[in-house]
């Protein structure tokens, strides 16, 4: 049965849907000076084999499946999507323009699981040199120029472990400070820069302190992370706020002087999916402290985290379980509410403390506040700039519609699938794409989360994670799959 979608694009437009976000005090803050909340899924088709520096791939590198994911992704209400893998040297002008007219922005992974491309997470001095630097400078040219890059991740869960913990911090801090030194020379706006962690409470904690402190407390310090991200999968099923642990969370961060999120959420212990966190992430108290959160993530993998699955031999994509679950959740929600509040007159949130190794609590902990110095060469290229130089820019956007077939559950084709492109200033939202498609209480648990012979099943195999509430030690992430540098980083390709 075909089920018609509504949505057919009248006219050309520019992408320019979305504008710059802010950091206003401790939350994102919208043109309107409206505190923003991401809603997010984690993006990267294929998994691991997404990206191909041999071939120009990675995933924002071919419009024509931006346009059928942008379009998919409008429908269950994202405003954001996080990318792990990137290649500098592709141009993302039309992947980069068709989520700006869809209302998507952009969070951006500096790191790539190249020789070259990551800070190991065991002697870290070993790759904290300047081949190294100038990819991370590379990626920030590729992508500043578009109005919808929201922020950069300089890091992702390279302190994994009281091993890491012992020899990292400082070099983190000081690819984190390298990264803001070029955005501020080189960028014509502040794109936000920052780390995401890994949810192991025995370092979460000390991780926030030691990125997010201010050296002489002043909260221009290039090297103290503009925002702070953990990867958290404590909430599994029906849990609650004190058996996830979220209120610690919550308790931790409650005094932050930098937005703080979700770079990855969504316990996959419990099949299918409820999503029941949803609730609680965008609830009042959470998201006083919180600004949202990213689902891990868009495509079915070896993992079993996928809302799509997507055939690698024609690229069509059929909606899953979750996708179903996960969007009823969002319809749950008053998103003008969530959204519509005004931010506090600036330089009235908390202040950053001033760094000292007092704010760290595990011994185990480098504490250490004096960073390495540049690694040669370094200096010339923050003064003149990566060359050859990436260049980016938004783009008219002429097509909305997609050329892939989308499927329902059940298998029915969803017609005219196409991005409905928003006004100037306008973020995507929950019910802002309204096409028809299957209602979820159509949807059986067998059009779950399995994956095929034809789905893209390249990412690696997923660690068991293990829900954990208050003082849990370890909670194995999947990001493992998705360009975890941390456990990977320095593995010879």
């Amino acid at each position: 049965m075909l089920i018609q979608s509504t949505l057919i694009a009248l006219s050309a437009t520019l992408a320019a849907a979305v504008k710059p976000l802010t950091v206003k005090n401790q939350f994102f803050v919208d043109p309107n000076d409206n505190i923003f909340q991401i809603v997010g899924v984690a993006y990267q088709p294929g998994g691991s084999a997404g990206y191909n520096a041999a071939l120009g791939k990675d995933p924002l590198s071919d419009g024509d499946i931006c346009r059928r994911d942008a379009a998919i992704l409008q429908i269950l209400g994202v405003n954001t999507i996080r990318v792990y893998n990137l290649n500098p040297d592709v141009n993302h002008d039309e992947c980069a323009s068709i989520f700006n007219a869809a209302g998507i922005y952009m969070i951006l992974d500096v790191n790539s699981p190249q020789v070259a491309g990551s800070l190991q997470n065991y002697n870290p001095w070993e790759s904290y040199y300047d081949t190294y630097v100038n990819r991370t400078f590379a990626v920030v040219e590729a992508f500043k120029n578009y109005d919808n890059t929201l922020a950069f991740f300089s890091g992702n869960e390279v302190i994994n472990d009281a091993s890491s913990a012992g020899q990292v911090p400082p070099y983190m801090r000081a690819v984190t400070r390298d990264i803001k030194n070029y955005v501020a020379k080189h960028c014509d706006r502040k794109i936000p820069v920052g780390y995401s962690a890994a949810d192991v409470r025995d370092v979460l904690f000390d991780s926030f302190e030691y990125f997010t402190c201010a050296e002489d407390g002043k909260s221009d310090d290039p090297s103290r992370a503009d925002i702070f991200a953990l990867n958290s999968y404590s909430w599994c099923g029906n849990s609650d706020m004190q058996k996830s642990g979220y209120n610690d969370l919550v308790e931790g961060f409650s005094n932050t002087s930098v937005p703080v999120f979700y770079s990855e959420y969504g316990c996959n212990e419990v099949k299918p999916r409820a999503f029941t966190e949803v609730g609680a992430i965008y609830g009042k108290d959470f998201s006083a402290v919180f600004s949202g959160g990213i689902v891990y993530e868009y495509t079915e993998e070896e993992n079993s985290y996928g809302l799509v699955s997507v055939n690698t031999k024609d690229q069509s994509v059929t909606l899953l379980k979750d996708f179903y679950t996960l969007k009823e959740q969002f319809a749950k929600l008053d998103w003008k509410k969530i959204q519509g509040v005004k931010s506090a007159k600036d330089g009235s949130g908390p202040k950053p403390p001033k760094c000292d190794s007092k704010l760290i609590k595990s011994k185990d902990f480098d504490g250490n506040f004096t960073l390495p110095a540049m690694p040669p060469n370094v200096p010339k290229i923050l003064a003149n700039g990566v060359s050859p130089k990436p260049s980016g820019k938004l783009i008219e956007v002429t097509n909305f519609k997609s050329k892939y077939t989308v499927k329902n559950a059940d298998g029915s084709v969803i017609s005219d699938l196409a991005i409905k492109p928003l006004s100037n200033d306008e973020s995507n939202s929950p019910g802002t794409n309204d096409a028809k498609i299957q209602s979820s209480g159509s949807v059986s648990s067998s059009s779950g989360n399995s994956t095929s012979s034809d789905s893209s099943s390249d990412s690696e195999a997923n660690t068991k994670n293990t829900s954990g509430a208050a003082g849990s030690a370890v909670m194995t992430l999947p990001a493992v799959a998705m360009g975890a540098f941390a456990i990977f980083a320095g593995l010879a390709l």
